[in-house]
């Protein structure tokens, strides 16, 4: 290794352990208020449900602790490259309060967040607070040594950690603690900051409680799954019963009767043909649309991007789609995407009142991510009759979520995200 690749590596390691000292400073000074002031309103909430002003309190303060609890996951992500899963059970935006707060109370991960704060204002703050302390404290250490002791001692004895200092060579011995403690920071802070999320991890992350909630959210999404199947093969069933099926069966009742009629009535035998063919060409259109309703043939053929641009040119309003897909994902995840994909910009079409929709499409992080936004007028909500629920429930069968962002007055973002690989 040269010494410009050296000299390279040193400066990134002491950015990288300054940058860890500063962010645990901030979890510490920033997060220990927000984390008392969480877990002591929670608390006094929480006690005062059989009061009644619980009710109403209680959704929104146990709100605002999950949003506290996901930004802390999205910096456990972001500054130490350790995801950590958000796995709380959906609670509808058109519930009662009473409703929420009974659904939020049972939920075992509300209780996770609440044993989380109060770890976290205790051995989280010491976990965040030690990479500042062991980077910034050596730093007295050499002001001690430059004379700064003759000021704090004041004629008696300064403790610098476990050294008295109490003339020059005592404060020496400050500096080369100082010394030893800024080694010490530059081998362990970035590990410390780690150890930090590491525990937040292991007490938000769920340990078994998630495994229990991932069992019953599996539950769930397969027995929709199997629900929508059943729901599906009727549709198909009753699709041919009413229609190709009637529409064959009344040209072959017109094709006996031609043959019939060629002899005596010829005239009327054409007639008769030319309803015959316009039977069949209806039928193979039905046949047709059957086919494409269970898995479109330029779907199979030409991926989720052209099925969904295929999709937007046979909507009444205009539609722009954007494709940044760099392959293919597996043929149940494209069919899944594309249905969900069918079903927003349905929605749009029907009750938003736009007249303009954009579609996105792109992988990245491991996620196919679809965002679908239109200039309607908004309102919006999973639950409220609009079919977002069901997309969400098609999406959890492949551990996918569903966004909705929809104000009154609009736009409306719906968001869809399944984790999956192109190939």
């Amino acid at each position: 290794m040269n010494t410009d690749t050296k000299s390279d590596v040193v400066r990134d390691r002491i950015r990288e352990v300054a940058l860890a000292a500063v962010r645990g400073l901030v979890l510490a000074l920033v997060m220990l208020p927000l984390s008392i002031l969480c877990l002591v309103l929670s608390l006094l909430s929480i006690a005062f449900v059989p009061l009644g002003l619980g009710i109403l309190t209680t959704p929104v303060i146990l709100g605002g602790v999950r949003e506290f609890a996901d930004v802390r996951r999205r910096l456990s992500d972001e500054w130490c490259g350790m995801p950590i899963r958000s796995s709380y059970r959906p609670v509808p935006a058109d519930a009662n309060p009473w409703t929420r707060t009974v659904m939020l109370l049972s939920d075992p991960a509300t209780w996770r967040d609440l044993r989380w704060l109060a770890v976290d204002m205790t051995a989280g703050y010491v976990t965040a607070l030690l990479p500042a302390v062991l980077l910034f404290y050596p730093f007295e250490g050499f002001a001690v040594a430059a004379g700064l002791w003759r000021v704090l001692a004041d004629g008696g004895t300064y403790w610098y950690g476990f050294v008295p200092v109490t003339d020059q060579p005592s404060a020496l011995g400050a500096a080369a603690t100082a010394v030893v403690l800024l080694f010490a920071a530059y081998r362990l802070t970035p590990r410390l900051l780690t150890t930090h999320f590491r525990l937040t991890r292991a007490l938000l992350g769920g340990g078994r409680e998630e495994l229990t909630e991932r069992v019953r959210v599996l539950t769930e999404t397969r027995r929709d799954a199997v629900d929508t199947s059943a729901a599906e093969l009727r549709r198909i069933e009753r699709d041919l019963h009413d229609g190709a099926q009637a529409r064959l069966v009344a040209m072959g009742m017109d094709l006996g009767t031609i043959e019939m009629l060629l002899d005596k009535d010829p005239a009327q035998a054409k007639r008769l043909l030319s309803q015959a063919r316009r039977n069949s060409v209806e039928a193979l259109e039905e046949l047709r649309d059957l086919v494409r309703g269970i898995h479109p043939p330029v779907l199979a053929e030409r991926g989720l991007g052209d099925a969904v641009r295929a999709l937007a040119l046979r909507l009444p309003v205009p539609t722009e789609v954007t494709v940044e897909l760099s392959g293919r994902a597996d043929a149940p995840v494209e069919s899944a995407a594309y249905f969900a994909v069918s079903e927003v910009l349905t929605n749009a079409v029907k009750h938003s009142g736009a007249d303009r929709i954009w579609a996105d499409l792109l992988h990245a992080d491991g996620m196919l991510r679809v965002t679908v936004t239109d200039n309607g007028r908004g309102g919006a909500a999973a639950g409220a009759g609009t079919g977002l629920a069901g997309i969400e429930r098609r999406l959890g069968t492949f551990d996918g979520v569903l966004a909705v962002s929809s104000p009154v007055g609009g736009p409306t973002l719906v968001t869809m995200e399944i984790p999956c690989a192109l190939s």
